[in-house]
C-alpha cells in the first residue's frame, strides 16, 4: 500500500503530479520558441567583380520584423535582393556563401517556387495597368491557385484586408489600380503579394514616396501582417526602424555592424559607428 497524505494523494500520484506539470511547462515554453525562417551563413556579394555585401551571418526569426538600416550603398538592397534571387537577373552579379529557408538552400530551389514564397515589394508602388481587381488575381491565377469567380472573389476580399485597405475601395474593384493614391498603390502591391500567400515579405522602402498619414497606414499593415508572416524590411528612416522592427541590423560598407533587439539598440547600442548613425551624426 502506499502513504497517503493528508489530503488523500498517495506519495507516488503526487511526484507524479509534479512531473506531468513540469513536462507541461517545457512543452508550453518549446512553443514559445521562435525558430530560425532564414539563415545566411557567409554571404558575399559582388557587381562585376567589387564586393557589396562581405561576410554576412545573419538570421531571420519567424513572425518577425527585420528591419535593416544603414547609410546609401551599405548592401541593404542587394541584400534584400538575394533573398528571393532577383540580384540573379543582373549578369554582373555573382554571390558566395549560403541562404536557408527553412533549411532548404535558396540557390537550388525553382525561382519561380522561391519568389512564390518570399514575396518582394519595392520604393515604389507599381501597381499592373489593370482593374485592382485584376491586380489582386493575376499572380493566383497565372500560378493556378484560383480558378472559380468565388475563389477569387474571396482572394481579392482577403488580401484587400490584409493590406487594410478593403473599406477603402470595395466599392470600385472595378475602377483602374493606376488612379489610387500612392498610399492606396503601394497597399494594393501589398495585397497583390498577399494574394499569392507568402511565407516572407521583403519590404525595400516601401514608404519612401508617401505622405505620413499613408506611411502610418503601411506601418500598420505590417505590424498586422506579421503574425501570419515573416518580414524584412530596408528602411533609411531609422524612425520607422524603431516603431515597427523587433529586430534591427545595422550595416555600414557591405558589413553587418550590429544586431539586436531594436529597443535595446536604439537605446544602448554596442558599437560606436551604430550610435553614430542612429543620432544622425553621419548617413
Amino acid at each position: 500500500m502506499f502513504r497517503r497524505s493528508r489530503n488523500g494523494l498517495n506519495v507516488f500520484a503526487k511526484q507524479k503530479l509534479i512531473i506531468s506539470t513540469f513536462n507541461f511547462q517545457l512543452f508550453k515554453l518549446s512553443l514559445q520558441v521562435k525558430m530560425d525562417k532564414i539563415k545566411v551563413e557567409n554571404l558575399s556579394c559582388f557587381y562585376g567583380g567589387q564586393c557589396v555585401l562581405e561576410s554576412l551571418d545573419i538570421n531571420v526569426v519567424k513572425n518577425e520584423i527585420l528591419t535593416i538600416i544603414g547609410p546609401a550603398n551599405s548592401g541593404k538592397t542587394t541584400f534584400l535582393r538575394t533573398l528571393n534571387r532577383m540580384s540573379d537577373l543582373n549578369t554582373s552579379y555573382s554571390r558566395k556563401g549560403t541562404v536557408y529557408l527553412d533549411d532548404e538552400n535558396i540557390f537550388n530551389m525553382n525561382m519561380e517556387k522561391l519568389r512564390k514564397r518570399v514575396g518582394m515589394l519595392f520604393a515604389m508602388p507599381i501597381p499592373l495597368p489593370m482593374t485592382i481587381y485584376e491586380n489582386i488575381v493575376y499572380a493566383p491565377k497565372r500560378l493556378g491557385l484560383v480558378s472559380k469567380k468565388n475563389e477569387m472573389d474571396a482572394v481579392v476580399e482577403q488580401a484587400l484586408k490584409d493590406a487594410s485597405l478593403w473599406d477603402e475601395v470595395k466599392d470600385r474593384l472595378n475602377s483602374s489600380g493606376m488612379k489610387l493614391s500612392g498610399g492606396q498603390q503601394q497597399r494594393l502591391c501589398i495585397a497583390r503579394i498577399l494574394a499569392i500567400n507568402p511565407e516572407v515579405i521583403l519590404f525595400d522602402e516601401p514608404c519612401s514616396g508617401l505622405d505620413p498619414i499613408s506611411t502610418a497606414k503601411v506601418e500598420e499593415s505590417m505590424i498586422e501582417l506579421k503574425e501570419k508572416y515573416t518580414i524584412v524590411l530596408v528602411t533609411n528612416n531609422v524612425k520607422q526602424a524603431s516603431r515597427v522592427g523587433d529586430r534591427t541590423a545595422f550595416f555600414l560598407m557591405g558589413k553587418l555592424v550590429e544586431i539586436d533587439k531594436t529597443g535595446t539598440m536604439f537605446v544602448s547600442p554596442k558599437q560606436k559607428q551604430t550610435e553614430d548613425y542612429i543620432t544622425g551624426r553621419f548617413g
